[in-house]
């Protein structure tokens, strides 16, 4: 205990006492949920499948090693920003963040072209005129739409989670308004604004953090990204792992719960309303209210007859990616490590998205690295006399090309699995040590998890990082909103919001206001109120 509070805020036994909510799913949307349920005087159940809380905000440790899974860098994590203002709101101001620096993203490109990106909206359009001057008519205009389109999707997605009779007039503007944006491709605008493929490409690449390629992705959820780095990035304190531990103490302390190892095979359903949940064991949970935040796809699994949709339902899943977890002997900074992270394209075609891996053949070079250093983000980690550090290098991969295994267990997976990881580790590794050759002396620990890895711990369709795909159609789907045809039954997470930490809890947010809005807007609104500086 400290301070009264559980050191670990979870265990496998579920109380026996009435839920006014469950929760299904303890990924950051499950967790915001919960925890503003929790804040509004509601006790929530939280059920994960996983023996540990956080979805993709969980951490795994190897000995002297711990790493991220999915959190390496975070915008909009300050008190002047919305997000962050919520968060702070839903862990009594417990969860801290470290900015990550000046410099919160590199780029580098062939022909040896490097571009960093700074935190400050003032350097970030400086930075891209230095290196495009004959473009600053172009540049300036870019900066001017993603801000208009950014604060008109925020604004279409805050609107789908209220009830269609509070605001039918709001919501016909907001949808107006988004439109053009949502239903523009990134790279529809980037080619109305300018002929140069450079910086085409540059203003593009952090399409990675979304998952989907210019030509594929809504300008609307690029503009979104280009705002949530505008001022910078942050890590969160302590490790990835904080953010659950912080915000399911805020469960608790409200008379919740979160029960780890539970597997929801059921939403019940009777008469069109919520009755509770049935798990993997045959047992039920009594409740009038779910909140699924386990995804679009996985939470139409789980009722009888699917979500109710007045259309062609939205299926498409995002990428899978392959992780390479690296554990360091000695003083990775003083070698090339740093605490911002990097990416390397051997391409200036934005479209080049996958490692188009197969079992059957040789294994080629990855055209798109992500690489990330999380130990030296966390101002509490203690390399200790031998200088343990950790490093991650990440790349998208097809979900077809290791289907054939879906349906065997983690570690038994057999010969040609292994075969196949091998081959895989063997050529990231070996393509990582030619951008940081002089972190091969350190390399102590290599271990990579594949996007069977990420369907088995966090329960992902087809392994998707970001939950559904991120292109104009997605937003057309009426089935995906915070409130759904089937009463007591709210969806949060990234498929009602947008990829990312950020998006997921906004997601977790939109569905906590959804199932109780006039409690949830008098909650919410203070903390929208921006301070004065």
């Amino acid at each position: 205990m400290t301070d009264g509070r559980p050191d670990r805020p979870w265990s496998h036994e579920i109380p026996d006492h009435p839920w006014d909510y469950v929760v299904i799913g303890s990924g950051i949307g499950g967790m915001a949920a919960a925890a503003m349920l929790s804040k509004l005087g509601r006790r929530v159940l939280v059920l994960e499948q996983h023996n540990i809380p956080g979805g993709f905000t969980q951490m795994f440790k190897r000995p002297g090693y711990r790493w991220d899974v999915g959190v390496h860098i975070v915008g909009e994590m300050s008190e002047a920003s919305y997000p962050g203002r919520v968060l702070a709101a839903l862990t009594d101001g417990r969860l801290q963040w470290e900015p990550v620096g000046e410099v919160y993203d590199e780029f580098n490109f062939p022909d040896g072209f490097t571009i960093q990106l700074p935190d400050t909206p003032e350097r970030f359009r400086e930075t891209l005129i230095d290196y495009f001057p004959a473009e600053r008519n172009a540049i300036d205009e870019y900066l001017t739409l993603t801000r208009t389109a950014a604060r008109a999707a925020a604004k279409f997605l805050q609107v789908r989670a209220m009830p269609r009779l509070l605001a039918p007039g709001g919501r016909k503007k907001a949808t107006e308004a988004a439109g053009q944006h949502i239903h523009a491709t990134t790279a529809e605008v980037l080619a109305s604004l300018t002929d140069d493929i450079r910086l085409r490409a540059v203003l593009s690449a952090q399409w990675g953090y979304y998952g989907a390629t210019p030509a594929r992705s809504s300008f609307a959820m690029h503009a979104l990204m280009v705002r949530h780095f505008l001022r910078g990035a942050y890590y969160p304190v302590g490790g990835a792992s904080s953010i659950a531990r912080e915000m399911l103490t805020t469960v608790a302390e409200g008379g919740g719960w979160t029960a780890v190892r539970r597997t929801v095979d059921e939403i019940v359903v009777r008469h069109g309303s919520v009755v509770g949940v049935r798990l993997s064991d045959g047992s039920e949970i009594a409740t009038k209210r779910v909140v699924s935040a386990a995804g679009a796809i996985p939470t139409s699994d789980l009722l009888e007859t699917g979500l109710p949709d007045s259309g062609e339902p939205y299926r498409e899943a995002g990428p899978a990616h392959v992780s390479v977890y690296l554990g360091f002997k000695g003083d990775t900074a003083a070698h090339g490590a740093e605490r911002y992270c990097q990416w390397y394209f051997d391409t200036w075609d934005m479209e080049v998205d996958v490692w188009d891996v197969r079992p059957d053949r040789p294994v080629g070079p990855a055209p798109v690295l992500f690489c990330s250093f999380p130990s030296l983000k966390d101002p509490t980690h203690d390399p200790g006399p031998e200088q343990l550090n950790t490093g991650e290098v990440i790349t998208f991969v097809p979900w077809d090309s290791f289907s054939q295994w879906s349906g065997t267990k983690w570690h038994r997976r057999g010969a040609s699995y292994d075969a196949f990881k091998d081959a895989l580790t063997t050529t990231l590794f070996e393509q990582y040590l030619a951008h940081y050759p002089g972190l091969a002396p350190f390399v102590d620990h290599v271990e990579m998890s594949t996007p069977l890895s990420t369907h088995h711990f966090a329960a992902a369709h087809r392994g998707s990082i970001y939950g559904l795909g991120t292109t104009p159609d997605r937003f057309d789907d009426q089935s995906v909103l915070p409130r759904t045809g089937i009463r007591g039954l709210y969806l949060g997470g990234v498929d009602v919001s947008a990829p990312g930490v950020v998006g997921a809890l906004g997601g977790g947010v939109l569905a906590a206001a959804a199932a109780e809005p006039l409690r949830g807007t008098r909650f919410l609104q203070p903390i929208m109120r921006r301070p004065h500086a």
